[in-house]
């Protein structure tokens, strides 16, 4: 009897089974189709009228914003995909915060991500998100407020018929923070930074964000729009690096106690304007846009490259594997391949998924420059800090960044790597500054690098040039960019001091003859008090601890990466080891303020650096029972000397 059951068992289980296999070959498979217009590529699973629709739009909306804001500069070298999933459940995988849509940025290309049956429009996050992506594109010192403000303030975008366009309408939670909160003083919204305890991105709520869109919307509409104008000329100034008090007096020819009241009484008002312009032409893009089939393996290369961009990089890898076993030389799922390997510190099979890319026929730009940077990452210490490099490996990456710059002279990020790689090889240092340059032409927003350029020029002794380089960021939006320029200033000044001093000495010794010693009076003053000075100003340019978020300094030991996108920081600090989460690391503020920029990779640090670490305490149990301590905020690294104050 026994045996029976079993055996009918078996056949039912065998039935089943067979029937699941049938079920899942039953069900449809997806159909993914590319559309690409003049400035976006979309691809999706979506219908090709929603994918066309969603083309539409972004167009529309990005050619409304540059004819209504003449000042920026639209022509970015960084392309944008746009992933547009057929359903919520499509999309889940590829959406870890349960967005209706978000905006991706990158250093090779951006993503937007979206469905066409969202809970509700996903776009208004997408067009704030799109402002700020074209403002860093125009200039390299936009204030947070003027940032945030016109971001929210076109985040209302709306278009009728093709050609009434909208905006600038009310936002009503706005507008009831505004009337049920105290304003800031304007001097204090000016000044706010993204270091500021009134800046927060994540929820872009609260009273600087309403307050900065009331200001925008107002200089923008208000007063019959007599202060647009000025508010140009303003901008123009800041991007001078004016310095804000300045800058505001010669644009607005008022004083800001003025204006501020000019702010109260347009908030308290009971009109609210909209900007409406109605173009004679209908602005229909659809006969531009060109349709095309995906295939399995470009759609599964499209979404492992996603999610390399959003840091899941086991599924990535896993995709993008899948990519290759349908198509072996498809260039872009190796490209991403290598650049998930480069994440993984597997250089190795980096350099080998690679080298097929470049060899093959159909590569492009980004796999040389991806292959150059994989050779780049060997051997790097944390943040990205190198020593040196061997010199058939200079010779390879400089080839392969010649052929990525030929390819694409438009790509800033080949000139970069580039003159650091010159800057490392210390071999054709003139040339390494004209390749700064030509980044910050491309991308005004890397001032960063004019720190680079300013450390090139000192270390060349070009001591005018360094200061002239980096005075403007004296008055720069970022305090760690002021606070590192002015260090840079300060061994500038003070060696072109000890340069002439020297000159002059050996001009007496050869006029008398006689042989005299340094003047250690100089000397020594200036190295006594430059490392309590660059240790004072360090100190003063750290991100600000806000309500809420706790600060240590230790030593940054171990990055543990996670198959879901999430790092955890191991510190060894002087009290004990602390474990703090990022579920994001592209969320979390880098900044270095020693040689080399800043690069998070997962693993054991062969070079363990000294760190502060500002991290937001979590009172979750489970992660008592973990031993985290909390998601952190920004990791800062700072010269082994330097000490925080208690």
């Amino acid at each position: 009897m026994n045996r029976l059951i079993l055996r009918i068992l078996a056949t039912l289980l065998s039935i089943l089974a067979a029937f699941t296999v049938n079920s899942q070959t039953a069900q449809p498979k997806d159909t993914w189709t590319k559309v690409t217009s003049k400035n976006f590529t979309l691809v999706g699973n979506a219908g090709e009228k929603e994918i066309r629709q969603v083309a539409t739009r972004l167009e529309q909306f990005r050619d409304v914003f540059t004819r209504l804001l003449s000042l920026a500069k639209f022509n970015s070298p960084v392309p944008t995909t746009v992933v547009v999933f057929k359903s919520m459940s499509s999309y889940k995988l590829f959406n870890p915060k349960n967005y209706d849509g978000y905006f991706q940025k990158g250093q090779d290309v951006n993503y937007i991500t979206l469905t066409s049956n969202a809970r509700k429009n996903p776009l208004a996050l997408i067009y704030h998100e799109y402002v700020h992506f074209m403002l860093v594109n125009t200039a390299g010192n936009v204030p947070a407020w003027f940032n945030e403000g016109l971001a929210e303030y076109y985040s209302a975008f709306l278009i009728e018929d093709d050609r009434k366009v909208h905006v600038g309408a009310l936002i009503p939670n706005h507008l009831r923070t505004l009337r049920q909160g105290k304003l800031y003083p304007l001097r204090t919204l000016l000044a706010v930074n993204h270091d500021s305890p009134e800046y927060d991105e994540r929820t872009k709520s609260g009273m600087f964000y309403a307050q900065s869109w009331a200001l925008v919307h107002y200089l923008m509409l208000g007063s019959n729009g007599q202060r647009v104008d000025q508010l140009g000329k303003y901008l123009q100034l800041i991007a001078a690096n004016t310095p804000t008090e300045e800058a505001f007096k010669l644009a607005f020819q008022t004083e800001m106690e003025s204006l501020e009241k000019e702010l109260k009484k347009y908030v308290q008002s009971d009109t609210f304007r909209v900007q409406f312009a109605t173009f004679h032409r209908k602005l229909e893009f659809d006969k531009e846009f060109k349709s095309s089939a995906l295939s399995d393996a470009e759609a599964e290369a499209y979404l492992g490259d996603l999610l390399l961009h959003i840091h899941q990089l086991d599924a990535a890898q896993n995709r993008l594997q899948r990519a290759l076993a349908l198509d072996p030389q498809l260039t872009m799922a190796q490209a991403s391949l290598g650049m998930v390997h480069i994440r993984q510190e597997r250089f190795i099979e980096a350099k080998k998924v690679l080298g097929q890319a470049v060899a093959g026929q159909a590569s492009n730009y980004l796999t040389h420059y991806f292959y150059a940077y994989a050779l780049s990452k060997e051997g790097v210490g944390g943040f990205g800090v190198v020593s040196s490099y061997p010199a058939e490996t200079v010779k390879i990456m400089r080839a392969q960044l010649r052929r990525a710059i030929e390819l694409n002279p438009a790509y800033p990020e080949s000139y970069a790597l580039l003159a650091i790689v010159n800057i490392v090889a210390g071999e054709e240092l003139d040339e390494a500054a004209e390749l700064l340059k030509k980044v910050l032409k491309l991308s005004p927003s890397r001032q960063e690098l004019v720190v680079e350029l300013g450390q090139l020029y000192l270390r060349q002794e070009k001591f005018d040039l360094a200061i002239q380089t980096l005075q403007p960021l004296r008055n720069a939006q970022d305090r760690s960019l002021q606070k590192q320029a002015e260090i840079v200033i300060q061994s500038s000044e003070r060696r072109k001091k000890q340069a002439a001093e020297r000159i002059l000495s050996r001009e007496s010794e050869a006029s008398d003859g006689t042989r005299r010693e340094p003047r250690a009076s100089v000397d020594n003053v200036d190295n006594q008090r430059a490392p309590h000075s660059e240790s004072d100003q360090i100190l003063e340019a750290l991100r600000a601890v806000k309500t809420g978020e706790q600060r240590i300094q230790g030593t940054f030991v171990k990055l543990d990466c996670d198959g879901r996108g999430i790092a955890y920081f191991t510190i060894h600090a002087s009290d004990r080891v602390h474990k703090i989460r990022a579920a994001v690391l592209d969320r979390v503020l880098f900044r270095t303020f020693v040689a080399g920029q800043p690069e998070m990779t997962c693993g054991v640090r062969k070079n363990p650096e000294n760190v502060v670490v500002t991290y937001r305490p979590s009172t979750d149990p489970k992660d008592a029972r973990a031993r985290i301590d909390g998601d952190a905020v920004a990791v800062e690294l700072v010269p082994p000397e330097f000490k925080l104050k208690k």
